[in-house]
């Protein structure tokens, strides 16, 4: 079982360049950042920096750890300039990137560029488009692609990535339909639980539901269970793995025990819902990350 952390992009990089440095040199799986304009409270009004600019300049401050998006989204990218910007990052990094792709949000910076709030069917089938197209353009040199959404004229995606067919994709997905699309093309699946149900069921219960679904989907398509990759974001649910090394491997062991091979915590941010003390999160880093390592 891997750790990872996601390192949001709300300060400068003259502050943040440790970061990354840290969780390449404690032996970290990966390390993401989210993809957005803006972001929640208390984020909304501060600073908040592009993603691939980040993830590059993370690349070249770190040597092992996989890097990318967790998750970008349509929101406000077009599969195109997004596979060219991920074409560049992955030569960048000598292949290190993952990339981390979701429906999106609403609210915060959903419709700041100007476009009428998408119905759920519509945002839904905007997803499942941009990640096909961005599937077809990591793999193709060459593409033509029709579609009501995201249709591409004789583009060039040359050299192409350096990962072979192409970087792996993880696909967020909470609910029947997404969780079909992972099983359809993607190495990976994230869930970050079900922190927008109000049912009051435990989280790890609402993720045991979406391991049943996503293993009939990987069934039905002949895919073997162990070819997808189940990837946790501790975000904003019932559970509190942060407060101590115990209660952190106590929480990856519940979801080791349902298949999951990578859990994913938050750098500390003070005066955030990620505020935890900073010696016990580089204890579970340095610790805890070497323990999961060593379960089979």
């Amino acid at each position: 079982m891997k750790l990872s952390v996601v390192i949001l992009p709300c300060a400068r990089w003259d502050d943040v360049r440790a970061h990354w440095r840290r969780a390449d040199e404690w032996g970290l799986h990966a390390a993401y950042t989210y993809d957005h304009l803006s972001w929640r409270a208390p984020f909304r009004d501060g600073p908040w920096f592009s993603m691939i600019p980040t993830l590059v300049a993370a690349s070249t401050v770190t040597s092992r750890l996989r890097l990318g998006p967790l998750v970008t989204s349509p929101n406000f990218r077009h599969p195109l300039l997004l596979a060219k910007d991920l074409i560049a990052l992955d030569d960048i990094s000598n292949g290190r990137i993952v990339v981390g792709v979701g429906s999106g949000g609403t609210g915060y910076d959903a419709t700041t560029l100007g476009h009428e709030p998408w119905s759920t069917r519509e945002r839904h089938q905007r997803f499942v488009e941009f990640t096909r197209v961005l599937d077809r353009l990591l793999r193709e040199p060459m593409s033509n692609l029709d579609g009501p959404y995201y249709p591409v004229v004789d583009s060039r995606q040359l050299p192409g990535p350096r990962q072979l067919p192409r970087p792996p994709i993880y696909v967020s997905a909470q609910g029947p339909k997404t969780l079909a699309l992972a099983a359809e093309l993607a190495e990976g699946w994230v869930s970050f639980g079900d922190p927008g149900s109000d049912t009051g069921r435990a989280t790890v219960d609402a993720v045991k539901e979406q391991v049943s679904t996503l293993n009939t989907q990987l069934d039905s398509r002949g895919r073997t269970r162990s070819s997808m990759r189940r990837v946790l974001l501790n975000f904003g649910t019932d559970e509190s793995p942060m407060v101590s090394l115990e209660s952190f491997l106590d929480w990856a062991g519940r979801y080791r025990a349902i298949g999951f091979d990578e859990v994913v915590v938050h750098w500390p941010v003070p005066e955030t819902i990620f505020d935890y003390d900073l010696d016990v999160f580089e204890l579970i880093c340095r610790e805890g990350g070497d323990i999961l390592s060593s379960w089979q």
